[in-house]
């Protein structure tokens, strides 16, 4: 087995799992204001920016060859609806008519959820002291279509609302939107290795937690009936999140499901790697990029993923 392994030229001949920087997709997060820069003390290298600064960011992608985003918003305010996330408007919706002017070429996803923008941190509306599923289908829809509306590409409902799917697209057929991916967060775990995102995103619920409508990480078979309602409400790319801790989930969802598969390297992942360089525990380049490679030989045809800028560089 040594005879293919001897040089660089042969292990790269022989290589099994390639990543290539257009199968990557990059996380924004879009905040009011003009010539905002917010560093994340919990996200090194990631910060908010304003609309002004994400042009300028994305100039510097783009000359990268960095070719996908996903855009977050950060409201300047949130009440008790997260009527920010579907405000004509918002944050993001101005992000997108920007960018959409700027960079026609680009592929502009966009996160579909209330969390940011809700002033409780939840998903969703919250009826009595649960999150209401049934009440916040509108809501995500009407989400969607001002995404779609201001220039969005694809849409990637991330609430994990039990029939958002279906909601999402028959309001999109119904605007006349049909040919707009859906990217489902089909399997999305409540997860430990969501918090430096939670600081990001200042989407920290102010009571309970997400487990009655995020997945237990327990699961496996359920995160396939998860998939398998979503294919039937008409999602067009799966999604599993996070990514490493369910590398076994990605393998069975790819082995399930014909879809093209995404897989969401998260906040947490990203963070324990930056911090562990930073102390001179571990190469960052060699641990990223094995991350990364691991996600793909699981089965991840896409990768969301905070190092997309790094690794431009990288690759």
């Amino acid at each position: 087995m040594r005879r293919l392994r001897r040089t660089d030229s042969l292990r790269a001949l022989v290589r099994e799992t390639r990543l290539h920087l257009d199968d990557v997709v990059m996380p924004l997060f879009a905040c009011p204001g003009n010539r905002v820069v917010r560093p994340l003390e919990g996200l090194p290298a990631i910060a908010q920016r304003s609309v002004d600064e994400l042009v300028r960011e994305l100039d510097e992608c783009a000359t990268l060859g960095v070719s996908a985003v996903l855009l977050f918003g950060i409201p300047a305010e949130k009440d008790e609806s997260g009527s920010g996330a579907y405000d004509e408007d918002g944050v993001v919706q101005q992000a997108l008519r920007e960018l959409r002017r700027r960079f026609p070429e680009l592929l502009l996803l966009t996160d579909v959820c209330l969390c940011e923008y809700t002033s409780h941190g939840h998903c969703g509306v919250v009826v009595g002291d649960e999150v209401g599923n049934d009440e916040t289908l509108e809501l995500l829809a009407r989400t969607a279509i001002s995404h779609v509306e201001a220039g969005a590409d694809a849409v990637c409902p991330s609430d994990m609302m039990d029939g958002r799917v279906g909601a999402l697209r028959a309001a999109l057929d119904d605007a006349g939107l049909e040919a707009t991916p859906i990217v489902a967060y089909s399997a999305k775990y409540a997860s430990a290795f969501y918090g430096p995102f939670r600081e990001a995103a200042d989407s920290t619920p102010s009571f309970g937690d997400r487990r009655g409508y995020q997945m237990d990480a327990a699961n496996l078979r359920e995160a396939l009936r998860e998939c398998e309602l979503d294919v039937a409400e008409g999602a067009d790319v799966l999604m599993v999140k996070p990514a490493l801790p369910n590398l076994d989930v990605i393998r069975a969802v790819r082995e399930r499901f014909d879809l093209p598969l995404a897989a969401y390297n998260v906040s947490g992942e990203y963070a324990m790697v930056k911090a562990a360089a930073a102390r001179g525990w571990l190469d960052e380049r060699q641990a990223a990029l094995e991350s990364l490679t691991a996600i793909k030989r699981a089965g991840a045809d896409i990768i969301i993923s905070y190092w997309t800028k790094e690794l431009a560089g990288w690759l």
